[in-house]
């Protein structure tokens, strides 16, 4: 029987980089996935795939409708889906291969099968071929699988999730998407870009509703200019399928029922902790009622030397964090301190334009009753928004209004999803308002929204409003 320092159950982004920090080091480690292909959800049906379709349909759409703007004359743009698919998967496949590169180099076992626990230190392992590992610590890392609502049967051709939305045959005529969160505007951009009608069904009455309310708000504006529809407010209360047509009935805010019909229906309310298989009652692990494996600060379970990371714990499900909260789990069991400031991981929706926030809401501050200012500056003042074309979104940050110490930092608009890293190590080291309107942004960049931002913040002096 082989013995190891640590195994990780899981190949996602959290299971990996544990893996990687616990080999450097110097910890004998174990990796175990139940596909054929690491990486998890993230890069096999996930942040990487989805992120390929959302740059493909939006070179599609730059030609068809942009184009002729920059003088560009292409003629007649027509789509060819099987080939987007295609290269899609390709970057699927050279990212995953890289992951495999890196157990290599590390010098960390890889086993394909599905791990349970056999006790506290023994893992079995139900692949091709079964064995049993002895780990000194075991890391969980087996993520999430896409949630649905109890009445919703999934066929999976009709009646989808994310992972089948990746692969679709056809461009639909009209697709329904259940759920206005990341995962259904995203998917949904990239269906609405290749030519399908595309309809939000929301039970909240506002789209990302986790997210700062002016970030809603402009991107429900954004996507109706789009011309893609919104159902807020209806509660979705059944889905019936009849050939290739597909029915959803919800009811709205008035207590009115009402029907959406299309060609395909993508579920998109969000994500549950997978522990299928795991056998987590054979070590007494404890889960809370919503599935997740209990942690302490530590990340550590109530079976000491076993620790669970990313999706399948409390929090949010991105996967930055499960990459963050694998190496703290590595170093600990290395003797050494390292820490996760949670208020300080970024949430991002890669549409277009992009949506990117870290820190407190508006709504988070005024419900703590922390009294804060605001200020805020628009992408479309920008020289550099106005040479792209990129004018819609906009930089908001909020202060505390006696300090001046930045606690939260909110973005629309083209690129946000590298600029929102600015606003991450501003607040990591306590900045003020003032300490970043005084810092020196190049010219002409998206990044000077957020010194314009800083300065109305800060004395409300944006210098291009």
């Amino acid at each position: 029987m082989s013995s190891y320092d640590v195994a990780i159950i899981g190949s996602g982004p959290g299971g990996y980089v544990a893996a990687i920090r616990c080999a450097q080091l110097g910890m004998k480690t174990a990796i175990i996935e139940k596909y054929s292909t690491l990486g998890g959800t993230c890069l096999n049906v996930g942040c990487i795939p989805s992120k390929a379709l959302l740059d493909s349909s939006h070179h599609y759409e730059d030609a068809i409708k942009h184009f002729e703007d920059h003088g560009i004359d292409v003629g007649e743009v027509s789509l060819n889906l099987e080939k987007m698919i295609s290269r899609k998967q390709g970057v699927v496949d050279m990212t995953t291969k890289g992951i495999e590169f890196l157990m290599d180099k590390n010098k960390i076992d890889v086993y394909q099968g599905v791990g349970s626990f056999k006790d506290a230190t023994h893992i079995d392992i139900a692949g091709e071929k079964n064995v049993t590992i002895e780990a000194k610590n075991t890391i969980i890392a087996t993520g999430s699988k896409p949630s649905t609502l109890p009445f919703i049967t999934l066929d999976k051709e009709r009646i989808i999730t994310s992972t089948e939305a990746l692969k679709l045959p056809e461009v639909p005529k009209h697709m329904i998407v259940i759920g206005g969160g990341v995962i259904g505007l995203e998917l949904g951009q990239v269906y609405k870009r290749l030519g399908a009608e595309v309809t939000v069904v929301e039970y909240m009455d506002r789209i990302i509703p986790t997210m700062d309310g002016a970030q809603s708000k402009e991107l429900l504006k954004v996507f109706k200019k789009q011309k893609m529809k919104f159902a807020l407010s209806h509660g979705v209360t059944a889905v019936e399928r009849n050939g290739d047509e597909v029915t959803v009935k919800a009811t709205d805010k008035k207590g009115h029922d009402v029907e959406f019909k299309g060609d395909y229906v993508l579920v998109a309310v969000g994500r549950r902790a997978y522990t299928d298989g795991l056998n987590l009652d054979a070590v007494g692990i404890k889960t809370d009622d919503r599935g997740r494996v209990e942690v302490n600060a530590h990340l550590q379970t109530n079976v000491s030397n076993i620790y669970a990371i990313g999706d399948v714990i409390k929090g949010a499900m991105l996967a930055h964090k499960a990459e963050e909260e694998g190496t703290l789990v590595a170093e600990i069991m290395a003797g050494q301190k390292p820490h996760i400031d949670y208020n300080l991981i970024p949430g991002v929706v890669y549409t277009w334009p992009e949506v990117a926030s870290v820190g407190k809401t508006e709504e988070q501050l005024k419900e703590a009753g922390v009294e804060y200012k605001s200020g805020q500056f628009p992408m479309r003042a920008l020289g550099r928004s106005r040479a792209s074309g990129d004018t819609d979104g906009f930089v908001k940050i909020l202060a505390d209004k006696t300090t001046d110490e930045v606690l939260g930092v909110h973005m629309v608009g083209a690129r946000v999803a590298d600029l929102i890293a600015e606003a991450v190590t501003a607040m990591e080291f306590r900045a003020s308002a003032e300490d970043i309107a005084r810092m020196s942004h190049a010219h002409p960049t998206y990044a000077e929204a957020v010194k314009e931002a800083a300065l109305a913040a800060t004395a409300d002096r944006a210098l291009h409003v």
